[in-house]
């Protein structure tokens, strides 16, 4: 009896040994898709990868990420439909108000819709956008936006990175 459970041990163990060397699949989680894997949107010498970033910035609330994407010169702008102005600010009161933002929110998501225009500059680009905005204060405060941004981006030659220089919100709230 002694033998037959040692030999029941040896078969197991050896068993054991020789899966170690097949890979390992855990039928409970999903397969990584390589190729959409090794997609990024780092490279942000394409506009699009601008978008991504700055909704990966509005879903993690990164403030970082954000004022990575944000020229130096910027300027947002919108109109005060009840005075009937327009208000701009520069960059450090946009990474302030963002921050606030971020601070003060549950969660935020920004989807990116469809091109409404866009140029093709080589160092200067407007695009014009809509977009859907989510902000949950808490779970029975949730805000949503549906509006279009106008962008302009720019960068010092086509090898360099495009950042955001304007930002004209062009919702009607």
């Amino acid at each position: 009896m002694i033998q037959s459970s040692k030999i029941l041990f040896i078969v197991i163990f050896t068993a054991m040994i020789s899966l170690t060397g097949i890979k390992c699949i855990n039928p409970f989680a999903p397969r990584i898709d390589s190729e959409s894997s090794t997609l990024s949107c780092s490279d942000f010498r394409n506009i699009e990868n601008l978008f991504c970033a700055f909704r990966n910035a509005y879903a993690f609330k990164d403030t970082n990420l954000y004022g990575s994407l944000i020229d130096s010169k910027f300027t947002f702008s919108y109109r005060d439909y009840d005075h009937g102005v327009d208000v701009s600010w520069g960059r450090d009161d946009e990474m302030r108000s963002t921050y606030g933002l971020f601070q003060s929110v549950q969660s935020i998501s920004v989807i990116w819709n469809t091109l409404i225009s866009a140029d093709t500059g080589e160092t200067r680009r407007s695009v014009v956008r809509g977009f859907n905005l989510t902000v949950t204060f808490n779970p029975g405060d949730v805000e949503r936006i549906d509006g279009y941004a106008n962008l302009v981006f720019t960068r010092p030659t086509t090898n360099d990175a495009w950042k955001l220089i304007h930002w004209r919100d062009e919702s009607n709230f």
